[in-house]
Formats: structure tokens, sequence, C-alpha cells
């Protein structure tokens, strides 16, 4: 009898429109928690330097202080997650960023949905709902994920290079097989954790497909890159 070897990781995977098998590695709660605490201070900050700013204005300016109080502390994760690619500050300084459970981009209604049930998440106090609710599933969804259908997921490992990166899409020169296009796409998630040696070593494997070309590497991503759908 042979035992299976059992994984300890908490990666899971799912299937893109042309087939493709992408592994996405869901964040676990103590870099959630130090991210939160740093969007915490950052927004700490600021509502501390508005309420000084505006304590000069006796009343009226304690009223524009708590409408802009409550603005912050719930459109605060809102704006970040729609307009920089699902990270608010906190989670960029720990490679965390928000997307949908197919790992497709966090749309506007999920992320206000998931941002304002942190209320239910919070009760009875501290987060108690949201972190037992997070340690229950393997994906670390507290109680607005689920229902938002978000996860909070690690950059360095499911991040398929960055939208900034200067790496253009290519169009596969030859069609390809499901088996090498599984293969293009790894090479391109992983692209960014190997050295640029040891990529142009790995592209070279591929033979016929980039030939004598001097950057092997940036044209087989530039496939992958393609194949994804990020054109």
């Amino acid at each position: 009898m042979t035992n299976t070897p059992a994984t300890i990781d908490t990666l899971y995977s799912i299937n893109t429109p042309e087939g493709i098998a992408l592994k996405l590695a869901p964040a676990g709660p103590v870099l959630r928690f130090y991210a939160w605490f740093i969007d915490s201070l950052i927004r700490g900050t600021v509502m501390f330097a508005m309420l000084w700013a505006l304590s000069f204005f006796d009343r009226a300016g304690t009223g524009v202080f708590l409408i802009l109080a409550f603005l912050i502390e719930w459109f605060y994760p809102v704006y970040f997650e729609i307009f920089h690619q699902g990270k608010t500050p906190g989670k960029s300084m720990f490679g965390l960023y928000v997307a949908q459970e197919n790992a497709s981009p966090v749309t506007p209604v999920s992320s206000l949905i998931r941002n304002l049930l942190r209320f239910v998440d919070f009760m009875p106090f501290c987060y108690g709902f949201g972190l037992i609710c997070l340690l229950s599933n393997s994906r670390f969804q507290r109680i607005g994920d689920i229902v938002a259908g978000t996860v909070v997921l690690h950059q360095d490992t499911e991040h398929r290079v960055s939208e900034e990166t200067t790496i253009a899409p290519v169009v596969p020169p030859v069609p390809l097989q499901l088996n090498e296009q599984q293969a293009l796409i790894s090479f391109y998630q992983r692209r960014p954790m190997l050295s640029e040696e040891r990529a142009d070593e790995l592209a070279k494997l591929s033979g016929p497909l980039v030939g004598d070309r001097a950057a092997a590497a940036d044209y087989l991503s530039g496939i992958g890159r393609w194949i994804i759908g990020k054109r």
C-alpha cells in the first residue's frame, strides 16, 4: 500500500476560458492583519489631520469631519481596490491584492459589498466573526469575501507579471497544443521569480519556437501574456 503525501500549501486552481489551469495562493490571516494595520494607520493619520484642521470651525467643522471620516473609513479600500489593481497601500506593501475568485480583477460591486460587510465581520468585537470564518475555509475568505465572491491573493505567487510590464503580448506564430499553452502560461507566471539568465536558459529549451532570438524569455513571456488574454 502506498501513502499519498499530504500538501501543506493552500493553492487552488481555476481554469481560464482557454482551458488553462492557473494556481492561486490565498493570503493567510497574518499578512492580512499586517496589511490592515498599515491601512488603519494611514486612515487614522489622515483623520487626525482633518480633525485638527477642522477643529477651528467649531460645530460646522465637526459635522464636516464626521462626513469625511465616514467616507474614508468605508470607501478608502474600495477606491484602492478598484483603481489600483486590488491593492490598498497596506496590501501593496506585503504583496497582496484583492481579486475575484476566478482571478479576474475585482469589480466595483464586489469591492463595495466586501467592504460594507466589514461591520458583520467585526462583530461581536475585533473582527471575531471574520477571523473565525477566515480560518474555517481553505481560501481564507471572511464573510464579506464569501458574499462578494472575492479572495485576497499573494501577488508574488499568482500575479503574472505586473500590468506596468514592458513585455508586449505576442501572437503565437504557430497553433499551440493545450499542453504547450499550459507550459507557456506557467513560464509567464514564474518569470518574475527567475533571474534573467535562468529565464533565458529555460526559454531556449523550447527549441524552434524561439530559434536564435536574443530575448527568448521576453518572447515566450509575450506569448504567454497573449494566451492568458492580456492583449
